[in-house]
């Protein structure tokens, strides 16, 4: 008999008895759930969200449904239905279990909110009753289901056609998801959003699913990069409005830039602390040259391609600059020395204002009215219409933004699987053994700078538009709100150093996160630090970790699995 069915064979009569009526009552209390969405959960439209609709859910309600529905296909997986089983390739119990939790949390809170908002249990009314009791029951019953984690081995490859429909499901789905946190209108929604959405990814990761997704994704990287392209696009089609499309702008600017920081840490593994500087000279240069009636040079504005080979220019001959008699020390040293280039850079723009210093920034005002872009005719001030959709200002920032993050993430890839990337690498592990192996680390880690600095350089030229105001203060190594240094910093290191996405996802959380939560204006720093402390603690890799750094973190961990995998396809 095999491993796996004597395994079957000695599970208890009792026990199976009671996984049976277990996943009954899972299946029974999120089909409730689901089906509470549909009726109201309060008397008064005072709640945000206007829980009081009948028929069709609205609000909250939403969250609970998609959770609900995500269940029901997991208890599908549970039950050994065809086509569910491969959602749960590690076992259904854990992700159910953790689905469960988000389904209670999620909903909880926002009963719980209309409690204490509107004054007590007395405003819930029929259907908040059968919600709180259905997640209470999924819960309770998903808590006693029997543990069937097992260790898969990894899923032989499909049809390429499969694949790539697959990823571009993931994909589009995956800003749908984004889309709808970004556009939700109010504080509490957002944080009913965020708790289900953190529970439910820590139950999809522990049923396997994201790992096999990521084989998926290594095999299909052209299919990737096209459904990824296609839906940063579709995203300015689906979002029209104009208040969440600028944020969306501005994420994509502080993504771009901490994509860039990632070559110098990431992959080099030198500490940057001053890296917003580079975004400054971008930035400046930018404005210099735009024809603004607050610049130096006021003359005729040159065209946007010479703009952001001037914004590149100087970003890189500030990198080498600042690089060539500093990159000789390492560690915290040079997280000194580049956290001085910082505030100097700071201090220096503050004082060209015609009084401490020459006439060049207008000291602490700044560059102000900055015009728009016009490209080949097309000025990004105004609204267009193409194909009956209308794009206005921010949305046209967006979809240059969108080409820029193309354009970065494609030189980040090349390089990164270069001979160039490889000895970055090596430098990053150990620089002595690096430079004993023939590796010439100065002029590598000075291209680094340079390249870094680059990147940054093009994304501030884009952002002197964008806000058309460039003064020295948004240029500081911690502030209250992004883009700063820190923040930067924190964004690769929480999203996953030396990975693409990693990165873009961590600039991308930084900086909606407390932009949605407006209560946290003045503890945004309290906050910040306690999410630092918990990513060190729960997954020190990141969240989109690189397979070299998730190996020294959970080596043990991951080969002891592989292990067992490889033994359970021998028996």
């Amino acid at each position: 008999m095999s491993g796996a069915g004597a395994r079957r064979a000695i599970v208890p009569a009792p026990a199976a008895g009671r996984g049976t009526v277990a996943r009954a009552l899972v299946t029974a209390g999120a089909a409730v759930s689901a089906g509470s969405t549909f009726l109201p959960w309060t008397w008064t439209a005072s709640f945000p969200g206007d829980l009081t609709v009948a028929g069709y859910p609205g609000g909250n309600q939403v969250i609970t449904l998609v959770v609900a529905l995500v269940m029901l296909a997991y208890c599908g997986a549970a039950y050994g239905l065809p086509g569910l089983r491969a959602l749960a390739p590690r076992g259904a119990t854990p992700a159910l279990r953790a689905l469960a939790l988000a389904l209670a949390v999620s909903t909880g809170y926002v009963l719980a909110a209309i409690a204490i908002t509107l004054g007590g249990l007395v405003n819930w009314v029929p259907g908040s009753w059968v919600a709180a009791v259905a997640v209470l029951l999924t819960l309770l019953a998903a808590l006693a289901l029997p543990d069937d984690r097992r260790d898969a081995p990894p899923p032989a490859p499909g049809p390429r056609w499969r694949e790539t429909l697959v990823v571009f499901a993931v994909l589009l789905g995956g800003l749908v998801l984004a889309d709808y946190g970004l556009a939700t209108e109010h504080t509490e929604q957002f944080i009913g959003y965020v708790l289900a959405l953190g529970f439910a990814v820590r139950g999809l990761g522990v049923s396997g699913l994201p790992a096999v997704i990521s084989a998926l994704i290594a095999r299909n990287r052209v299919a990737t990069s096209v459904a990824a392209l296609c839906a940063g696009l579709a995203f300015a089609v689906i979002q029209t409005s104009g208040a969440y499309t600028s944020l969306a702008a501005n994420v994509l600017i502080f993504g771009a830039v901490a994509l860039g920081l990632n070559i110098v840490v990431g992959l080099s593994g030198l500490l940057d602390l001053g890296y917003v500087a580079f975004l400054g000279v971008g930035a400046y240069a930018g404005a210099l040259v735009s024809g603004s009636t607050f610049s130096r040079f006021t003359g005729t504005p040159l065209p946007f391609w010479a703009a952001v080979l001037i914004g590149i220019a100087v970003a890189v001959l500030a990198g080498v600059v600042i690089g060539a008699p500093t990159l000789r020390v390492r560690g915290d040293y040079l997280a000194i020395v580049t956290l001085g280039f910082g505030e100097i850079f700071r201090i220096v723009v503050n004082n060209l204002d015609g009084v401490s210093g020459p006439q060049l920034t207008n000291g602490p005002n700044g560059i102000p009215n900055i015009p728009d872009l016009v490209i080949f005719g097309y000025d990004f001030g105004e609204e267009h219409t193409v194909l009956g959709v209308t794009f206005g200002r921010f949305t046209n920032y967006y979809l240059l933004l969108v080409l820029v993050i193309a354009v970065m993430v494609f030189v980040f890839a090349r390089v990164g699987d270069s001979r160039i990337g490889r000895a970055w690498v090596a430098i990053r592990e150990d620089e002595v053994a690096a430079q004993a192996m023939g590796v010439n680390t100065f002029r590598l880690k000075l291209l680094a700078f340079a390249l870094g600095a680059a990147m940054a350089g093009l994304a501030g030229t884009v952002q002197a538009h964008v806000t058309t105001t460039v003064t020295p203060d948004q240029y500081q190594f911690l502030s209250t709100a992004p883009p700063n240094s820190a923040f930067l910093l924190a964004a690769v290191v929480l999203g996953g150093m030396g990975t693409i996405t990693g990165p873009l996802l961590g600039g991308a959380l930084l900086f909606v996160i407390p932009e949605k939560l407006e209560f946290f204006e003045d503890k945004q720093l309290l906050l910040f630090g306690l999410t630092l402390i918990l990513m060190m603690r729960l997954r020190p890799e990141g969240i989109v970790p690189n397979r070299r750094r998730q190996l020294e973190f959970h080596e043990e961990e991951i080969a002891g699995r592989e292990g067992r995998a490889v033994a359970g396809v021998g028996a």
